[in-house]
């Protein structure tokens, strides 16, 4: 039959594209593997250059007084640091930003409260108006969660001073709450995995690589090369990235200085933050593809940056399979279908957890019992993201939500999220693949059942986990 053909035809498309994506996380493996025990040097400076500081936020009062103590106490000649609070507030941040501001400028402290009449571009829009206000040399950008330790600067600037042609230098991601639930306990393995695997791989190979839209250093003269902060995408950070090394500029990781920051702590939060950052690479892929391979970069640099770009599009393929499970198991579509090597491929992300965990903390196998948690995780929210990726590929303009920030207990904050479509779909979805184990189980495909298991038990997961949430919400809601 027809149909039967072109469905194990998607099936098989789908399942090549998630081998390829599985196979760049083995090659980046080896990479790091080659670079592991490279340690670089901080170079000397004889002067150090002008920075500005700047720190977008909106709404943010849980963590903003925070933010700016930790800026304030970096250790830098006071007379060539200048901070920017980037304040689009509508709440109370804006006073209790204020009344810290005041403090701290009595004590000597360079800092500028910036407000602007309207939100025009969001995180970008703030950041491109504050360079308009500061003539300073270098430029770090921190998100309101973030904490970086008083020696960040003269633990990166050098490495800028010391090369003309460095554009940006990133460093490691923290955690401040990595075991406040399950959900950060779960979420520390993947940022983990990207920080000491991926970023570590891709600098020191010479690979196309991102900023991560805080914790880093950039010169301001590479952001002006590459056209400045626009808000096309709603990943303003990845945009700028690849512009700016398409236009000749290069970017160093520095792994070993770590500015811890916040996990969500709230499902929705995190759902939230992942279809943004979905939508987000999916729009800069869009307008990043053609100029990426029009331009002289090495093949394997063009292939490694198309898969970092194509970097959520396994959501939408595995959506993708268990959709087409269950029919092609009814009319025994997958018995020939040989799918050995994406399971010995698919090896190559846990791998990498594994890997990072070892290298970071002296109880990495305590912490690797939170894998089938990051598992469930990133399996549970492929409908999440997938609605966000065909959003992406459309170019279809969004508001940029940001991830809510709490310091402590999220559940008496108004900034809880209290809505998320798709949980009836998760559970759709989660009985759905229930019924494909059990085909499974009926044919002679019975090693597709534990695959289908995973489905189900992370759709209905994640589809827990929203409920029990917006439950907690309306219990601390209804009480005096």
């Amino acid at each position: 039959m027809v149909i039967i053909t072109v469905l194990i035809s998607l099936y098989v498309i789908c399942a090549v594209l998630l081998t390829l994506y599985a196979g760049s996380a083995i090659v980046l493996l080896f990479i790091y593997w080659r670079y592991r025990h490279q340690r670089i040097t901080i170079p000397p400076v004889d002067q150090w250059p002008t920075v500005v500081v700047q720190l977008p936020i909106y709404n943010e009062r849980h963590v903003v007084e925070r933010l700016l103590k930790s800026v304030a106490a970096l250790d830098y000649p006071r007379d060539r640091l200048t901070i920017q609070l980037l304040d689009d507030s509508t709440d109370e941040t804006t006073a209790i930003a204020a009344t810290c501001i005041a403090r701290l400028q009595a004590q000597g402290v360079n800092i500028q409260h910036i407000r602007r009449d309207n939100r025009t571009g969001f995180k970008a829009g703030a950041l491109a108006y504050g360079l308009t206000l500061t003539d300073a040399e270098l430029v770090v950008v921190l998100d309101a969660d973030f904490v970086p330790p008083p020696d960040f600067l003269r633990r990166t600037v050098p490495f800028l001073v010391a090369d003309p042609k460095l554009g940006m230098v990133q460093t490691r991601w923290g955690h401040l709450n990595p075991f406040s639930n399950l959900l950060t306990w779960g979420q520390t393995l993947a940022l983990d995995s990207h920080f000491v695997v991926e970023q570590t791989a891709r600098s020191r190979a010479g690979l196309l690589m991102s900023f991560n839209g805080s914790g880093g250093v950039w010169r301001a003269q590479c952001i002006r090369d590459a056209g400045g902060w626009r808000d096309l995408t709603l990943t303003e950070d990845l945009d700028l990235s690849y512009r700016a090394q398409l236009c000749g500029w290069h970017f160093l990781y520095l792994p070993d200085v770590v500015v811890p920051a916040e996990l969500p702590p709230q499902i929705a939060a995190y759902k939230q933050q992942q279809a943004r950052w979905a939508k987000g690479s999916t729009q800069t892929l869009t307008y990043t593809l053609a100029p990426l391979w029009r331009s002289n970069h090495s093949l394997v640099q063009r292939l490694m940056a198309t898969l970092h770009l194509c970097q959520y599009m396994p959501h939408p393929m595995m959506v993708g399979l268990l959709l087409l499970t269950p029919p092609l198991l009814i009319w025994h579509g997958l018995d020939d279908v040989p799918l050995g090597l994406l399971g010995l491929i698919g090896l190559g992300p846990p791998i990498m957890y594994a890997v990072s965990q070892q290298a970071l903390y002296h109880d990495w196998k305590h912490r690797l019992l939170a894998f089938p948690i990051l598992i469930a995780l990133g399996t549970g929210i492929a409908w999440n993201n997938t609605r966000a990726v065909v959003s992406g590929l459309l170019r279809h303009k969004s508001e940029f939500r940001r991830t809510p920030k709490f310091g402590r207990g999220w559940q008496k904050s108004s900034y809880a999220l209290r809505k998320d479509r798709n949980i009836w779909i998760e559970l759709l979805l989660a009985v759905y693949a229930l019924w494909g184990t059990w085909l499974a189980l009926q044919t002679q495909n019975a090693a597709i059942a534990p695959y289908m298991g995973v489905y189900s038990f992370s759709f209905g997961l994640v589809a827990f986990w929203s409920i029990r949430d917006r439950w907690q919400l309306e219990h601390q809601a209804a009480q005096p």
